[in-house]
């Protein structure tokens, strides 16, 4: 199958398309950073796992989506800001029968792609895998976990068993869900909890396990994300979630969160389609979110003082 994956020079991307290139999938990088592609081509891409072993993996990396023509597969791994940038430019690479599978962080990205692309080619899913970028071409597998995919309407289509069975080929444990929006957001109330408090704190993730005080405000994150989701008719199980959040933060020792990177390089973060989609989706039912909403504060406060000071620098 011929994949392209955008955001292809990032931890995510990287991991990817690095792991479904070695198992024999033609695979392209597709990123906007020439530094990565140019280093991942020169290179290879080199990808550290948890034991401290390094895999430097042969794939394909390219700037210019004109230069690749049409793939089957696109998985969408840019950050939510520059979705529609990034589908947009990805125009070249679209066939009569391409698909694009979002794995993306947040809620609201699987319309930002319709809008462009038309929702028929969309699917959606999420992973439990966590990479941190050490450079370019250089990539940390810092925690393993299942991914889910599935289509927007539940069905289980052919592009999705071949999708699954590629990811499943490359050693990428992943199901296709039929209740793929109740998963997502299972991934959302984790990232919701963690994500914001984690770059707030400057905390890895097993640290916000180790006081009462992170421990209280994930616990009010959460209450809020299961009762907007109650208010919309996606089941979320509160004690389940509770545990299962838990329990992941106790295995990733030493793991460091998205957004906290984010914070940490100065970038833009994601917190409109994560803390920021349960404080509008709670508007749109009449469900408090008073927790949710001092997050989006907080951190849209950090981040607009560290991007003032680069555009003075």
């Amino acid at each position: 199958m011929k994949i392209a994956i955008l955001g292809g020079g990032g931890a995510m991307g990287g991991l990817f398309g690095g792991y479904l290139a070695r198992s024999g999938e033609d695979v392209v990088l597709v990123d906007v950073s020439q530094a990565s592609v140019d280093a991942i081509n020169r290179n290879g891409l080199a990808i550290e796992e948890k034991d401290g072993s390094t895999a430097t993996l042969r794939v394909k990396a390219s700037s210019q989506p004109s230069d690749i023509g049409p793939v089957d597969l696109i998985v969408n791994f840019v950050k939510c800001y520059n979705t529609e940038a990034a589908i947009t430019a990805a125009g070249p690479m679209l066939g009569a029968s391409t698909a694009i599978l979002t794995l993306q962080n947040g809620w609201g990205n699987a319309d930002r792609i319709a809008a462009v692309a038309g929702r028929s080619r969309v699917m959606v899913g999420l992973t439990y895998h966590s990479g941190t970028l050490l450079g370019p071409g250089r990539v940390k597998h810092s925690g393993n976990g299942i991914t889910h995919v599935g289509e927007l309407d539940g069905s289980q289509s052919g592009r999705l068993k071949t999708a699954v069975a590629a990811f499943h080929k490359a050693g990428i444990e992943t199901t296709a869900s039929s209740r793929i929006i109740d998963e997502i957001w299972k991934k959302l109330a984790l990232n919701v909890c963690t994500l914001p408090t984690a770059a707030l704190l400057h905390f890895t993730a097993d640290e916000l396990i180790q006081h009462e005080g992170s421990l209280a405000l994930m616990e009010g994150l959460l209450a809020e994300v299961v009762a907007v989701a109650k208010a919309q008719g996606i089941n979320l199980d509160r004690s389940e979630r509770w545990q299962a959040i838990t329990s992941l933060l106790k295995q990733a020792i030493g793991a460091r969160a998205s957004m906290l990177q984010d914070v940490e390089a100065n970038r833009q973060t994601e917190i409109d389609v994560v803390n920021g989609a349960i404080v509008e989706a709670g508007k749109r039912n009449s469900v408090p979110t008073p927790f949710n909403d001092a997050m989006v504060w907080m951190v849209k406060s950090l981040q607009a003082k560290y991007l003032a000071a680069a555009k003075q620098r």
